[in-house]
C-alpha cells in the first residue's frame, strides 16, 4: 500500500452520488468520466461512490471536486495537518561549572 502525504477524506458518499447526477454545469457525469478527470482508475471512483473507500490523494480529490463544479471542502476534508508541524528548537543542556 502506498503512503499518501496528505490524504483527503470524502465527507459523504451520498453527496458524491448526488453531485455526479447533477454537476456544476447541470449534466450528469459517469464513473469513467470522473475517473479520467481525476487521473485514477474507475474502480476507485466506484469504491468512493459505494462507501467502500473514503480516502483519496489531494490531487485526485481536487480534480474530482473541480469536475463536479464544487469547492474542494464541500466534498472532502483534510485527514491530518494541512501544514507541517513546527520544529521545536533543541533544548539547552546545563553544563556543570
Amino acid at each position: 500500500m502506498r503512503i499518501q502525504s496528505n490524504p483527503m477524506v470524502l465527507v459523504s458518499a451520498d453527496l458524491l452520488v448526488q453531485l455526479m447526477k447533477r454537476t456544476g454545469d447541470g449534466r450528469e457525469v459517469s464513473v469513467r468520466e470522473l475517473a479520467d478527470a481525476a487521473g485514477c482508475h474507475p474502480s476507485k471512483v466506484d469504491a468512493l461512490r459505494n462507501g467502500r473507500r473514503r480516502n483519496s490523494s489531494h490531487d485526485e480529490a481536487l480534480a474530482i471536486a473541480r469536475r463536479l463544479g464544487v469547492d474542494l471542502l464541500v466534498l472532502w476534508q483534510h485527514s491530518g495537518r494541512t501544514v507541517e508541524a513546527p520544529v521545536e528548537p533543541p533544548q539547552m543542556v546545563a553544563v556543570p561549572a
